[in-house]
């Protein structure tokens, strides 16, 4: 098409120069050429029609190819367009969906702002709220923030002090619930069954005398006789205004048994002097030793014990003359027998060994005025030498708890040995120790804090004490009567038990008007 209309623009300014040439030239020679000025307008005007028609020709075809190529132009663009349009509905689809998610995430985003700012406002107000109460609580309750925290310790403290009673109490309840069953049954049976003698007895160092003029010859000339007869025996005679009495003091009881027989030979002969004292305190000597092996030897019949070392069987006969708060030891040994062999047939242990440790539990006691230790050292070493069985040597030391006992013999003969201690009636003791040992009571109760007063009663069998009730709880009671009656058991000697009764009591006084 540009071709075309360039040929057409070509022609055109051809003939244009052409008519300008022939102008120019007409002018130049239009004298002598006039007649070719009709030619010229006839070939400028075929010119111009032969220029117009082609033009029109070649408008024609340029029109026809335009109008191709604008179809095929508008063909091609409408698929552009459409491929555009989809490309572009595609990707505002995606824009779109990117403006969704911009706008959730600025939402979301604005949203945590405004949570976090919240949160931070509440913190703000907690925090205010937590002081201003803080404030109110430090003004109501009068404590500061360490106070505070002391006094909430104290009150832990004290629900942890009544969780122990509690548990303590619990624990008690069924132990004893527990025990009872098994022990009233067994100890009832033991101790209806044992017919021992459990009266108490005093071995009364005090002879009597026909008259008072026995007196001095016993004493005798300067003092000879009674010299004699203490330097024989190892007593001291203590002769006073008593009528018709002499008393002897000695710490050894078979030495005080020795010097009462001799004295009474020598009373009943009538001849005191020297000579006649020392042969006296001879043949008492070996009587007193005749009895002490005779009693020993009754003692292991009566038992029904056999193949007893006849040092032990001495020993055994030597506790007829000692007593213990006023009970005779070999009586009470030969009930702890008794008793033991009872328990140990109720409870199906060996009844023989059973028996056997319980009349050899207080062996010790024999020697325990000749030799340094306890009865129980003495009669543990005193077993150990004569080759007693192991078992009796542990019930020897473990009856009264120095010890754990390491078999039922051992614990039969404990509850044996407190049995017999504690019947009615069994065993009482001199005043002064009786005195000491209800002060010594009363001490260790009053030395704990929150006690107003003590009493001990009963004949020392039970301490009553009275504390402050500002100042115990009663899950603090509970506790204390424990740790008193340890204190007891670890500090002082008594036969039975002591039975540690703490008393709380608040009282509200008012008067009508």
């Amino acid at each position: 098409m540009p071709y075309i209309i360039g040929g057409i623009a070509a022609v055109v300014f051809a003939v244009v120069g052409f008519v300008v040439g022939s102008v120019h030239r007409r002018r130049s020679a239009e004298a002598t050429i006039g007649s070719a000025e009709e030619e010229a307008r006839r070939i400028l005007s075929d010119a111009m029609k032969n220029a117009e028609s082609k033009k029109k020709e070649a408008l024609l075809e340029a029109k026809d190819e335009i109008h191709q190529l604008r179809q095929e132009t508008e063909k091609d663009l409408r698929e552009r367009r459409s491929e555009v349009q989809r490309q572009e509905h595609r990707i505002q689809q995606k824009e779109e969906s990117l403006d969704r998610k911009t706008d959730n995430l600025e939402a979301k985003e604005e949203k945590l702002n405004n949570r976090a700012k919240e949160i931070e406002a509440r913190l703000e107000e907690c925090d205010r709220l937590k002081q201003s109460q803080m404030d109110l609580l430090e003004k109501i309750s009068g404590f500061r923030k360490e106070q505070a925290k002391t006094h909430l310790l104290e009150l832990l403290d004290g629900e942890l002090t009544h969780e122990k009673a509690v548990k303590i109490m619990e624990f008690e309840q069924q132990t004893k619930e527990d025990a009872d069953k098994i022990a009233k049954n067994i100890i009832g049976h033991a101790i209806q069954r044992c017919a021992a003698d459990h009266s108490s007895e005093m071995t009364v160092s005090v002879v009597a005398l026909p008259n008072d003029e026995m007196k001095g010859r016993i004493i005798g000339r300067e003092g000879r006789n009674i010299r004699a007869l203490e330097t024989a025996t190892g007593v001291d005679l203590i002769i006073d205004d008593t009528p018709e009495t002499i008393t002897l003091s000695s710490f050894d009881p078979v030495r005080r048994e020795i010097a009462r027989v001799a004295l009474e030979k020598l009373i009943l002969d009538g001849r005191i002097h020297p000579g006649r004292i020392e042969e006296t305190v001879a043949k008492a000597t070996a009587e007193v030793e005749a009895t002490i092996k005779q009693e020993g030897e009754r003692a292991m019949i009566d038992a029904g014990i056999h193949n007893l070392h006849p040092e032990l069987i001495r020993l055994l006969g030597k506790l007829r003359y000692r007593t213990s708060y006023g009970q005779n030891v070999l009586n009470h040994s030969m009930e702890v027998c008794h008793l033991s062999g009872l328990l140990a047939a109720e409870m199906g242990a060996d009844v023989t060994l059973a028996k056997r440790a319980g009349l050899l539990h207080d062996i010790g006691k024999a020697l325990d005025h000749e030799q340094e230790g306890s009865h129980i050292q003495l009669g543990v070493e005193a077993a150990k030498k004569y080759r007693e069985n192991e078992t009796v040597i542990n019930a020897i030391h473990a009856h009264h708890g120095d010890v754990e006992a390491k078999t039922v013999i051992a614990c039969i003969v404990q509850a044996a040995d407190a049995i017999s201690a504690a019947r009615p009636g069994a065993r009482r003791e001199n005043i002064e120790n009786y005195i000491k040992r209800l002060e010594k009571l009363e001490e260790i109760a009053n030395s704990f804090n929150g006690v107003e007063t003590s009493y001990a009663i009963q004949a020392g069998r039970e301490v009553r004490i009275v504390v402050k009730p500002e100042a115990v709880t009663d899950d603090q009671m509970v506790l204390m009567s424990h740790q008193i009656a340890e204190r007891i058991e670890n500090e002082l000697e008594y036969p039975g038990q002591i039975k540690v009764n703490v008393i709380r009591e608040s009282r509200a006084v008012d008067y009508a008007k």
